[in-house]
């Protein structure tokens, strides 16, 4: 499980990227828990004082175990939440990836992996929602988006294990099976309609594969698209 920790802007930095990861990536909602200082806000209320609550970051964190990984964001790189969720982590032997627009500052010495993000100086002094903010947005999507290609949910820049839950998405799903299978339109959505809009696998149904052996061959592969529709062409192929 993945553990996104933060305080303020930084908070709502690392709320929109991991809000994102179960849609994009087809990451799933239990691997991901959302750390923010006060909790997230739900009504644009959002007090200053919580990113001092050093206890509560505690107590959040000992909800982790080993095999997790935490992700700390913080401008200063000195906030008590933060630093008292990254020590927490650390005592439980959770790996730390620290995030701050100050280099030198104590969440970034605190952290196995340490990421600083140099920005000038606020247009508007303090305002750490601009600049930093917007760093640190900008640092989270890399992560994200790295972890998704290693994890095989990526292929050729198509978001091959998206979530499609509204009608946007469906068409999306459609058009990356047409693209990859290279198959008409109506044959990609028959394939999604066949394996409950599994992207991945509707892609090899689409190719002739059929839904069970396409999930065995996806199993094998991890999930890696590019293996399993390598290992379609080399099965098909011409022999020589």
């Amino acid at each position: 499980t993945v553990h996104y920790a933060a305080a303020g802007s930084s908070g709502l930095m690392a709320l929109a990227d991991a809000s994102e990861l179960p849609g994009t990536f087809g990451v799933p909602q239990s691997q991901i828990r959302i750390c923010m200082a006060g909790g997230v806000p739900t009504d644009a209320h959002m007090p200053g004082n919580t990113e001092d609550g050093a206890d509560q970051a505690t107590q959040n964190a000992r909800t982790m175990a080993k095999g997790d990984l935490a992700i700390i964001v913080s401008a200063s790189g000195t906030t008590p939440y933060a630093l008292s969720f990254a020590k927490t982590a650390q005592d439980i032997g959770v790996p730390v990836i620290g995030i701050a627009n100050v280099a030198g500052s104590a969440l970034l010495a605190a952290a196995d992996i340490a990421i600083a993000l140099a920005t000038a100086p606020e247009v508007v002094r303090g305002s750490t929602r601009l600049g930093a903010g917007t760093a640190q947005k900008v640092a989270l999507n890399m992560i994200s988006t790295r972890a998704g290609v290693v994890m095989g949910h990526v292929h050729d820049g198509l978001m091959v294990n998206l979530h499609p839950d509204n009608i946007k998405l469906r068409q999306r799903a459609v058009t990356i099976v047409r693209q990859i299978a290279g198959v008409s339109g109506d044959v990609a959505q028959r394939a999604l309609d066949l394996t409950g809009y599994n992207t991945k696998c509707a892609t090899l149904v689409a190719l002739g594969v059929c839904v069970r052996d396409a999930e065995t061959l996806l199993n094998q592969n991890r999930g890696h698209l590019h293996q399993c529709l390598k290992a379609v062409s080399d099965h098909t192929g011409p022999k020589s």
